[in-house]
């Protein structure tokens, strides 16, 4: 939010049927009535459409509100949390949705606000409709092509120049009458992510879990594979510490914890673009894999939708190009620093802010590399490099690479791909603390290029250790505890007081 000034505000939330709720669990369960009411008049209108009848009304069907109000009395003023309390006195709010999927986040938000400001929080109906089709994915009811054009005149659509990121970009500005933002994303804004998020993926939202890896080769996922079904194959689906309980492919095809691996005829015949696997644990804690592919763009698209899920971190672990001569096939690189030359996020981000390392995140891959394998001291330094990694959008820069000589050496960069600073500068725009550990696997400016033999043999060798460690970073990171994760280098001064 771009203000230097404390804000003027409304004196009233810019919503109806509020009630005070000094209990979270009560909030929650009102959300979760104005939802299902709204959600149900608008399916209820949807069907009498597609039928020919007449349309009932669906004039509340409107998104439930959550809000409150802090004067300078209830103010935080001295050891502010990283998050949780809000930036000055006034009135806050914000629209919520799917509280089915998002029930332990808005909990967990509705209670660190009421303990640090010492006030009720209102709920109630906002005056902002749900759109139909964020509403009509579960509906079965087929429409004729004429219905189709006839559907706007009918029912709210998806309104797109009020879906942007201006409160995460800290370009927002204030509507006068309206309550300040009190989380990043509105609920319009989390419901087009949430649908993206199966297209691009495969799976529905609800299998996401809270850690995340990324990567941009396909035997990552063939090993990330080999090991979930294979733990939930065994005895013990928890023998590695990962207290998971199932297994779940593109295609929601899941395999349960001692059950038996899915018959192929279950699984789609063709994958989505970046399809995502989850091992699953009850508390969300698990571990969600997506194959964003090669290029910044890809990277962008998903973490721009992921965020909505509000994940303790994401992790990229894939290949990239080594720089320095001193690196072998296989090193591993833990990047410090990015040279964004993607340029996919230079509007949301500009090239100039800075995109500094999570140091618990640093702490554990270097840990985890350790622990792996068996490195340490100088025999560590050796094989793997912390550093800048450059992120480029140019797949065939090695054909310039006379021209990048400069630029590589001028900013001390130590490994070049195309994914791993759209993935950490996203991390950073939308407060979701970030890592990159890559690996070796050509070094062109010195000729040892990426041949299909060679490249055959470094991934049997180093793809399962790689994944494992990224794994291993996870455990730590987890056992550790999420809120430690949390930092307020990724908040700024006049921050949304949702997580």
């Amino acid at each position: 939010m771009a203000c230097m000034n404390a804000p003027v505000f409304s004196s009233a939330h810019p919503a109806d049927q509020l009630a005070e709720f000094s209990d979270a669990d009560a909030a929650l369960a009102r959300i979760r009535e104005i939802y299902d009411a709204s959600v149900g008049a608008v399916r209820a209108r949807f069907d009498a459409f597609a039928s020919g009848k007449p349309l009932p009304s669906a004039a509340h069907a409107c998104y439930p509100y959550l809000g409150i109000s802090v004067n300078i009395e209830t103010m935080v003023t001295d050891s502010r949390p990283s998050w949780g309390t809000v930036a000055y006195p006034g009135v806050y709010g914000t629209t919520v949705t799917r509280p089915d999927l998002l029930a332990d986040y808005y909990r967990d938000q509705i209670e660190r606000l009421m303990r640090y400001h010492r006030v009720p929080v209102v709920v109630g109906l906002s005056r902002r409709p749900i759109p139909l089709p964020f509403v009509i994915e579960a509906s079965t009811t087929d429409i004729s092509y004429t219905q189709a054009r006839e559907l706007e005149a009918s029912f709210v659509l998806p309104e797109l120049s009020r879906i942007d990121d201006g409160i995460a970009n800290g370009t927002y500005e204030p509507i006068p009458g309206e309550a300040w933002p009190l989380s990043l994303f509105p609920a319009e804004r989390v419901d087009l992510a949430l649908q993206r998020l199966y297209h691009y993926t495969g799976t529905a939202p609800q299998h996401f879990q809270r850690f995340v890896l990324f990567t941009n080769y396909q035997r990552y996922v063939d090993e990330f594979v080999a090991l979930g079904r294979a733990l939930m194959g065994s005895s013990d689906g928890s023998s590695d510490g990962g207290g998971y309980t199932r297994f779940v492919e593109p295609g929601d095809v899941v395999q349960d914890l001692g059950g038996a691996e899915p018959d192929d005829a279950t699984r789609p015949r063709a994958l989505p673009q970046m399809p995502a696997y989850h091992l699953v644990r009850e508390d969300k804690l698990g571990v969600t894999l997506v194959n964003i592919g090669v290029g910044p763009s890809n990277a962008k698209t998903m973490t721009d939708h992921l965020a909505v899920l509000r994940p303790h971190c994401w992790l990229m672990v894939g290949h990239c190009g080594g720089l320095r001569r001193s690196q072998q096939l296989g090193d591993y690189v833990l990047a410090h620093a990015y040279v964004r030359d993607d340029h996919v996020l230079d509007h949301d981000l500009p090239p100039w802010v800075p995109v500094p390392p999570i140091a618990e995140i640093q702490v554990a891959l270097q840990e985890a590399v350790a622990r792996v394998t068996g490195l340490s001291g100088n025999e560590m330094k050796t094989r793997m490099r912390t550093g800048t990694v450059v992120s480029t959008d140019d797949r065939n820069w090695e054909l310039k690479s006379k021209s990048l000589y400069a630029r590589f050496n001028q900013s001390r960069a130590i490994a070049i791909d195309m994914e791993s600073a759209a993935v950490a500068a996203n991390g950073f725009r939308l407060r979701v603390p970030y890592g990159t550990l890559l690996c070796v696997s050509d070094k062109p400016l010195h000729g040892e290029l990426k041949l299909r033999g060679m490249a055959n043999a470094f991934y049997r060798q180093r793809v399962s250790q790689h994944m494992t460690i990224g794994l291993e970073a996870i455990r730590i990171l987890r056992e550790n505890g999420v809120e430690q994760l949390h930092s307020r280098k990724l908040r700024s001064f006049d921050e949304p007081a949702f997580r």
